[in-house]
């Protein structure tokens, strides 16, 4: 979900604006950002993003001013026995380690355009720093395979080498285009899904309805094989027709999509059951499908149900990994 500020940091030196990239590389305890948090700042103090739950950004801002002239990174550690750590209100009782790497300077900048060009075309890409030497480097999924199946940035066993992976974001394939979904796809798209919606239905979804968003007026089935869910795809079926429901819940139980959810009540899914148990599906197959969909938060409003929608997928992606 940070991978939008490298492309930030690249436009704000392309403009002439001195920047520092600031990442958290380690943590310990119970820190408020994860490994791989990133931080941009300005010449002037300007900043996106965020390393802490603002605990510690403007003793890290002043150290990124600092560096900026030099071109030198800088590695702050930062926690609750420190006393400057203190002083900035690290007060969680974790602890965390954050890397400052001016653009141009540490940072080269053909490294950030290499990683901006392949974040912008979807593709899996690692930046690899040695804490020892300094040397950078881009890096293909193949040399860190688990890091990347994991989605998880750090520092590895040999203590000296940083990753940074930036996986293509997830994905949400929202089958039927109601009012659930219309507060559904934005919420994905701030929580980091790329959204897509399905429904051959022109008038229901247009683009009056759903301004910005990538529609699919086509058969879920025929729309499912082109869009081939993955192990990073959460699938949400909200229409409650067999004939629109059924081709992409058939779809996803064949693929590696780490989530689907059915919109409907016990007894909706005990029909849908008795369906997808004719047509060949195994009891652990059909366990896989969220229904009725959603945490249950008690809501009733289509935004409310969106909200239990989108903590179900997230309490899942967590979990699995």
């Amino acid at each position: 979900m940070t991978d939008h500020l490298l492309q930030t940091a690249r436009d704000w030196h392309r403009a002439g604006q001195p920047v520092a990239v600031a990442t958290v590389i380690e943590t310990w305890g119970s820190a408020p950002r994860g490994v791989g948090s990133l931080l941009i700042i300005d010449g002037e103090g300007r900043m996106e993003g965020s390393v802490s739950g603002g605990c510690v950004e403007g003793a890290v801002i002043m150290e990124a001013l600092d560096a900026i002239p030099t071109g030198e990174a800088r590695l702050l550690d930062y926690g609750v026995s420190d006393d400057e750590a203190f002083a900035v209100g690290l007060a969680c009782g974790g602890r965390i380690r954050v890397l400052v790497e001016p653009v141009g300077g540490a940072m080269p900048v053909a490294l950030l355009d290499q990683l901006v060009a392949a974040i912008a075309e979807k593709q899996p890409v690692a930046y690899v720093i040695d804490l020892d030497s300094d040397a950078r480097r881009v890096a293909d999924p193949a040399d860190y395979p688990d890091r990347f199946r994991l989605d998880r940035s750090g520092v590895e066993e040999d203590g000296r080498t940083f990753v940074a992976v930036h996986n293509p974001p997830l994905r949400m394939i929202v089958v039927g285009a109601v009012h659930i979904a219309q507060a559904l796809l934005p919420m994905a798209r701030a929580c980091g899904f790329d959204p897509v919606l399905i429904d051959p239905r022109g008038a229901f979804g247009s683009a009056d309805r759903f301004p910005g968003e990538t529609i699919v007026e086509d058969w879920p089935d025929e729309a499912m094989t082109a869009l081939a869910p993955d192990s990073r795809t959460a699938v949400v079926t909200l229409t409650h027709d067999p004939k629109l429901d059924d081709p992409a819940i058939t779809q996803t139980l064949t693929s590696r999509a780490f989530y689907l959810g059915c919109l409907g009540s016990t007894r909706t899914h005990a029909k849908r059951v008795t369906r997808l148990t004719e047509a060949g599906f195994t009891e652990d197959d059909i366990a896989r499908i969220h229904a009725p969909i959603g945490l249950d938060l008690g809501g009733r409003a289509p935004a409310e149900i969106a909200v239990s929608i989108m903590a179900q997928v997230i309490a899942t992606l967590r979990r699995n990994r």
